[in-house]
């Protein structure tokens, strides 16, 4: 077929034509998908509907039921945010709401947080999941810390045993993270033990079992992960952490947390507890009395092991950024995000999480005094985030009924929760 020159011409410009509205499209579309400054941007009215009252309304009963201040829930659906809405007070005496924006510590779910650190120095070369921890040839391989062991086992530590658990730790000598005042005395020690000297004091105790051979769930042991981070990179965990996993995943507020209410973030929720939890002595033996939130434990000190404040909405972004789903760009490999999702069997803990059902059913839990967060994805690709800033008298058991009210909310209202995506501005 032959074209005249005058046909050709206007074949061509309409071809232009189309790949200018194409691209322009294009552009168009990717600005629209500029990621939102979440915690300065969502507001619990965003959220409101008349379709979700009943689902409001179960959740002020669950927290009249608990005697819950307030708390922060975030749902996404397929790695969009459909749901960011704060509940009851932020801080009920200066009359502050929980908003999508306030910030809570979410205990033991900074597990995730590190884990996934891990991974990014894995897949950069920088150590392997069968490194050894300790010895000469372990990662912390310090003279200081080598000269004090006694019992060997401890050179049989591989940074996926910390992952895991299965390090050798027990808490049958109290847990170390939450044993300050003891460990202080029975040291003589003037002041709380810095990471470093917290280490020297462990290596010299016997481990409980041969390391890889058993589990037990050890605060101490992601302790050690966050130093693992600190010597590979030669940075302070938190800095190198915000950088390299959080910014890459557009969380722009994820802190450590401080000890005590005055030391509190500007958007950071106060903590509560409930009305006949007594005063304990300060951790650091001043012989103060303080409410247990507030000074009964060395929350800084956790660092990587339960130090981490964020709002709801920024950890279901971080969520997304690790869970396989191409809607959010992961910011580890595919081959990562297995090796953190494998499921064994019931009794191994699963990297990071606590739990990775093959069905697709991921968990993350976190408790302390003030606070219980719970992390769920759940199979059809809904996952649901709530965390609290009041604890309750059934300490780590609250996650189950914090299931439950998931469970009974997604069976009602998943099918008319909007379509959209708080994620980004256009939204």
């Amino acid at each position: 077929m032959k074209f005249s020159t005058a046909s050709l011409s206007a074949v061509l410009s309409l071809g232009l034509i189309l790949t200018l509205s194409v691209s322009c499209h294009h552009s168009e579309t990717e600005a629209e998908r500029i990621p939102r400054d979440l915690n300065k941007t969502l507001t619990n009215e965003m959220s409101d509907s008349s379709d979700l009252a009943g689902m409001d309304k179960n959740i002020r009963l669950f927290m009249q039921q608990w005697n819950l201040q307030g708390l922060s829930l975030s749902i996404m659906r397929n790695d969009s945010l459909v749901y960011a809405k704060g509940y009851g007070w932020a801080d009920e005496a200066k009359k502050r709401e929980m908003t999508p924006g306030t910030i809570l510590r979410m205990a033991s779910v900074s597990k995730l947080i590190t884990a996934t650190g891990i991974m990014v120095l894995q897949e950069q070369g920088r150590l392997s999941l069968s490194d050894k921890v300790f010895g000469p040839e372990g990662i912390l391989n310090d003279s200081t810390y080598t000269e004090i062991i006694k019992d060997k086992n401890y050179f049989k530590i591989s940074v996926e045993d910390l992952l895991r658990h299965k390090g050798g730790f027990t808490t049958r000598a109290g847990d170390p993270m939450f044993s300050t005042r003891t460990i202080m005395l029975q040291n003589r020690l003037d002041t709380p033990p810095d990471n470093e000297t917290l280490v020297k004091i462990q290596l010299k105790r016997r481990l409980q079992f041969e390391p890889g051979t058993s589990q037990y769930y050890s605060n101490f042991g992601y302790l050690l992960l966050s130093m693992v981070i600190e010597k590979l990179t030669g940075e302070k965990y938190e800095d190198w952490m915000q950088e390299n996993v959080l910014k890459p995943a557009a969380c722009t507020d994820f802190r450590i947390a401080n000890n005590y209410y005055h030391q509190r973030y500007d958007n950071e929720t106060r903590y509560y507890v409930q009305d006949n939890d007594e005063p304990v002595q300060e951790y650091n033996n001043s012989g103060k009395m303080v409410v247990r939130c507030y000074g009964g434990n060395d929350i800084r000190a956790l660092s990587g092991a339960g130090a981490w404040v964020a709002s709801t909405p920024e950890l279901a972004r971080f969520v997304a950024s690790i869970d396989g789903r191409n809607e959010v760009p992961d910011i580890i490999s595919a081959e990562s995000v297995r090796q953190m999702t494998e499921y064994f069997d019931e009794n191994t803990y699963s990297l990071g999480w606590n739990d990775t059902k093959p069905d697709g059913e991921w968990t993350r839990t976190g408790t302390f005094s003030g606070t219980s967060a719970l992390v769920k994805q759940f199979p059809d690709g809904e996952c649901w985030i709530l965390i609290t800033n009041t604890s309750t008298w059934k300490g780590p058991q609250f996650s189950r009924y914090t299931t439950e009210l998931m469970k009974k909310c997604r069976a009602k209202y998943s099918a008319v929760l909007p379509h959209r995506d708080f994620f980004y501005e256009s939204e």
